[in-house]
């Protein structure tokens, strides 16, 4: 029994603990990883029809200073700049006819980009590393450094035959 209580203390290992410490190290480079987001909504887009032209009878040139006799003193007395507005519309042979909108809803695709992560290039002691981040870490990287000693894997001991 001896002998095999011996064989399973030989088969314990110590586990050491490790040797931890920062230090930093200098970035050489960061590339934003970027995520692409697609979007469609709908918007209202409306369109002017065009509109009929509206044909001005010109009167003759007696009804014409007439007429514009008679305006030009309904301006003076009224005041009003609306009336003023219309009777350069009728002079210009423009009419007063608001214009007409057809509208109808149309898809529209938006795309958007936004960094998720970021790639970067790091050297320390003269070798160069590259990590994925979620922080763009500046002009310097606190990173760890950890040292432990290498054990390597001790095959299993056989117990003796009886």
């Amino acid at each position: 029994m001896l002998p095999i209580a011996m064989g399973a203390m030989a088969q314990e290992r110590v586990v050491q603990a490790e040797n931890v410490r920062l230090d930093y190290a200098q970035v050489l480079n960061v590339e934003p990883v970027y995520q692409t987001l697609r979007a469609s909504r709908t918007e209202e887009v409306c369109d002017e029809l065009p509109t009929l032209p509206t044909t001005t009878v010109h009167p003759t040139r007696e009804q014409s200073r007439w007429a514009r006799f008679l305006d030009s003193i309904k301006g003076v007395f009224s005041g009003d700049d609306e009336a003023k507005a219309q009777e350069a519309e009728a002079q210009a042979g423009q009419s007063t006819e608001p214009a007409r909108l057809s509208c109808r809803s149309v898809p529209v695709e938006r795309e958007f980009r936004r960094p998720i992560a970021y790639d970067v290039d790091y050297v320390y002691k003269g070798t160069k590393y590259r990590s994925r981040l979620a922080e763009d870490p500046g002009n310097r990287l606190r990173i760890r450094i950890s040292v432990m000693p290498y054990v390597p894997a001790v095959p299993p001991v056989e117990a003796p035959a009886p």
